[in-house]
């Protein structure tokens, strides 16, 4: 037998109250007697009544809902992010309803419609670049969207990152000024995706440069976001004569440092790896991954935080928001 949906109606007729004494309480409004207050809650416990939140958004026009498009939720470092814009998503009401987009454009396209439909009050994006189609939908939506760990280089949108060029050049220059002159630099897509191929490759070259060290082509890899991609590119990297490696994903770095142990190589004294996501997969390998220190949980929490304001048509001052970073050196790199 199907169970009866239980309305604010049934809840009102039962307490002998109104709808509109009912929706106050659910609604934690303070304008309700105590002992009325009593009644109601006693009554939505025993019918187990639960709003609902359709119904309230189209009578306020908001959901209250917002929506999620994340690129792999296996990766640690977009775990890390999702956490933070859950943190803050709770504190200010709203719920959360998170995609999987694969990294594949036309699925990002798809998911993107799929939470619009579900008339979202806004979206955060997480992926490695913004298609020019998914642009599209953005912008034909008028629904406000913040990109947390993505860069829009228009800057159209609201963004949260770290100085990806400035933090990529630092690190750099600490590996010359171990003593390494081939250092690789091996990430995901150069060409497609900014963050690797605007400004993490700028703060690559630039350290070079000011070393004056030959940017040499044949160091640069382009690789998939992934473990065992990581393990096969050491041979490479070996064969190309580096040293040290800049790695654009933690993934990517242990399998880097899992090739070149398995070829016997010590690390650090003979092989340096940095990494660039500091999320916790940095930590629980041996021996710990040395990285830039991206405060992971918070580009999301401020990712969310501006998604509120703009959501509600608050006054912001900056929508393009750079927040710090440093260089944890760990286990994979020589003191400095």
């Amino acid at each position: 037998m199907e169970k009866q949906t239980i309305t604010i109606y049934d809840v009102a007729r039962e307490a002998n109250v109104s709808m509109a004494t009912v929706s106050r309480v659910v609604n934690g409004n303070p304008n309700v007697k105590p002992t009325t207050r009593k009644k109601v809650l006693e009554v939505i416990d025993r019918l187990d009544y639960r709003p609902n939140a359709v119904a309230r958004g189209l009578a306020s026009k908001k959901t209250t809902t917002v929506g999620v498009i994340i690129p792999d939720v296996t990766n640690l470092y977009f775990s890390s992010l999702a956490r933070g814009i859950d943190d803050i998503a709770t504190m200010y009401k709203y719920n959360i309803i998170l995609a999987n987009s694969d990294q594949n454009d036309q699925k990002e396209v798809q998911v993107l419609n799929t939470l619009l439909a579900k008339q979202v009050d806004g979206i955060i994006y997480m992926g490695h670049k913004i298609s020019d189609e998914l642009r599209a939908e953005f912008s034909r939506s008028k629904t406000p969207v913040v990109l947390a760990g993505t860069v829009d280089p228009d800057e159209q949108m609201g963004s949260v990152n770290i100085d990806y060029e400035a933090a990529t050049e630092q690190t750099i220059a600490q590996l010359i000024s171990n003593g390494h002159e081939r250092i690789a630099f091996v990430s995901g897509s150069i060409s497609q995706e900014p963050i690797n191929g605007i400004y993490r490759l700028k703060g690559y070259k630039t350290a070079l440069q000011n070393a004056g060290i030959e940017y040499d082509e044949s160091l640069v890899f382009e690789t998939a976001y992934s473990f065992t991609v990581g393990e096969e590119v050491y041979s490479k990297l070996a064969e190309a004569g580096a040293t040290a490696v800049f790695a654009g994903d933690d993934e990517i770095a242990v399998g880097i440092m899992n090739g070149a142990l398995d070829h016997f190589v010590k690390i650090p004294e003979e092989f340096e790896v940095v990494t660039a996501n500091n999320s916790k997969l940095s930590e629980m390998v041996r021996p710990k991954l040395s990285t830039i220190t991206q405060p992971l949980y918070d580009i999301g929490a401020v990712a969310m935080r501006l998604l509120t304001k703009l959501m509600n048509k608050e006054d912001v001052d900056e929508k393009t928001i750079i927040l710090p970073h440093n260089i944890a050196n760990r286990g994979t790199t020589k003191e400095v």
